[in-house]
């Protein structure tokens, strides 16, 4: 769906360069902290920014060829993006209906209700968690076949994000072919989601990863130092120094749960592989 070749985009001390793809029929996420050039990605697939070198194809098209029919197959969740305060929610729907010929005018006012999003009322007036239902339900109400999604569950209580979350879900189900590039710093979010994610960080993707693997292979391996040194140590990712010892990443967590019985092994998820993949240091 979405393929990245050698993307380069430069600012003043900052260089994003990174490679990615996306397939039919799967939600692809990408993590990484704060300022690893997340947003610079999505902005520039958007073409709301413009890279200085590579290629980015959509659809089977160079992202600058694509037709306006093939932008309204796009929908799209910025963070700093959105309606004007002073409307009302059935003002948005009457914007979105101007602008998208396969608006479903129909799908949007049913979504309204059954997320208690009441259409009389001004954006103004909406709690957070509704503001950012409301998002989702603007990006997937005009049959788009791709989903660019930047933090759409930021802020939000538990609650609100299944509620955007099942609509994500939903969205997939009604066509196997679609596909999604979400980001969010919420862990949980994207391992019960996404098939497969990116690692970020300072402009380069470190880490491509199915989530099924991490939840399954991926481990933390803790030890102290005399433990360590008998660690075989050819499979581990990273390494970070604690107070009581070490420690370890590695993606193959059977094989040391079956030769190194006594050392302790914890599942890894997102925030620790994170954690491990940028602060730790190589073996």
């Amino acid at each position: 769906m979405l393929k990245i070749d050698n993307l380069v985009k430069q600012y003043p001390g900052f260089e994003l360069n990174c490679s990615l793809e996306t397939e039919d029929g799967r939600i692809t996420g990408l993590i990484g902290p704060n300022g690893a050039g997340k947003s610079t990605l999505f902005k520039s697939v958007l073409q709301l920014v413009y890279p200085q070198k590579g290629t980015i194809e959509l659809f089977g098209k160079n992202i600058t060829d694509l037709t306006t029919e093939d932008r309204e197959r796009i929908g799209t969740v910025l963070s700093d993006s959105g309606f004007s305060q002073y409307l009302t929610v059935a003002d948005a729907g009457r914007i979105l209906k101007s602008f998208y010929s396969r608006f479903d005018e129909a799908e949007f006012s049913r979504l309204c209700r059954q997320l208690q999003l009441d259409e009389s009322k001004k954006i103004l007036d909406l709690s957070t968690g509704m503001r950012a239902k409301l998002k989702v339900i603007a990006a997937i109400t005009h049959q788009a076949d791709f989903l660019i999604l930047d933090e759409p569950t930021a802020g939000l209580d538990v609650l609100a994000r299944e509620d955007v979350l099942n609509m994500l879900r939903d969205y997939m189900e009604e066509k196997p072919d679609r596909s999604i590039l979400i980001s969010s710093h919420i862990s949980s979010d994207l391992e019960t989601l996404c098939d497969d994610f990116y690692l970020i960080d300072n402009g380069r993707i470190i880490l491509h990863e199915e989530t099924d693997r991490l939840l399954s292979d991926y481990a933390i391996i803790k030890t102290d130092v005399s433990g360590y040194e008998k660690l075989d140590r050819k499979y581990l990712l990273k390494r970070r120094k604690e107070s009581w010892g070490y420690s370890c990443l590695t993606d193959q967590k059977a094989y040391y749960a079956e030769n190194f019985p006594d050392a302790v092994i914890e599942k890894s998820g997102i925030d620790e592989l994170i954690t491990l993949m940028i602060k730790g240091e190589n073996v």
